[in-house]
């Protein structure tokens, strides 16, 4: 895995456009990360519907969750699957939709600043997360780390942090402690 900083690509993820991103304000450097869990139908696993829900082509009409969810614009730069597939929605230099109305670092507008993951998985899923999940989401953390350097250490949040109250993600069955940088 090898970040391409001149296009915000990362090598080695399956690249899926999706049209839910914008310019950076200021073109802020990216000093957070933050950690979400995604699953649709929710606590359902595989398929294609979170690739087809960032790129605005879910069909509300496949399962009554989707119907209200289908007219969100939502997206995030990553999402890895539970096999720890790596796929790529948005460019790191540019501005996911992930965060929402939320407060991190001192300052709102979260999406400015940050780069948004998202794991398969569910907050309430007591099974939680896999070994693959947790190895390709260091991987990813270290080389987001090693080029922008103004994500440090301490610089990695959960949904439910930036959000609280009103996102629960990734919940309490992600084990911060297997995740790099976390003590």
């Amino acid at each position: 895995m090898q970040l391409d900083t001149s296009t915000g690509l990362m090598q080695g993820a399956r690249y899926a456009e999706s049209p839910n991103c914008d310019a950076r304000q200021h073109h802020d450097e990216p000093e957070a990360i933050i950690v979400h869990c995604i699953s649709l139908p929710p606590g359902e696993y595989g398929g294609d519907q979170v690739e087809r829900f960032f790129g605005n082509q879910l069909n509300g009409d496949e399962h009554p969750y989707f119907a209200e969810i289908a007219a969100l614009t939502v997206s995030a730069h990553f999402f890895i699957r539970r096999d720890g597939e790596l796929l790529q929605f948005v460019p790191t230099n540019q501005r996911a939709w992930h965060a929402g109305e939320s407060y991190c670092l001192g300052r709102p507008l979260v999406n400015d600043f940050s780069i948004g993951i998202e794991l398969e998985g569910l907050d309430t899923d007591a099974d939680g997360f896999t070994a693959e999940q947790y190895s390709a989401l260091n991987e990813l953390v270290a080389e987001l780390r090693a080029n922008y350097p103004k994500i440090k250490s301490q610089h990695l949040f959960a949904h439910s942090d930036i959000a609280p109250g009103r996102k629960p993600d990734p919940g309490p069955y992600f084990d911060w402690q297997r995740v790099i940088g976390e003590s």
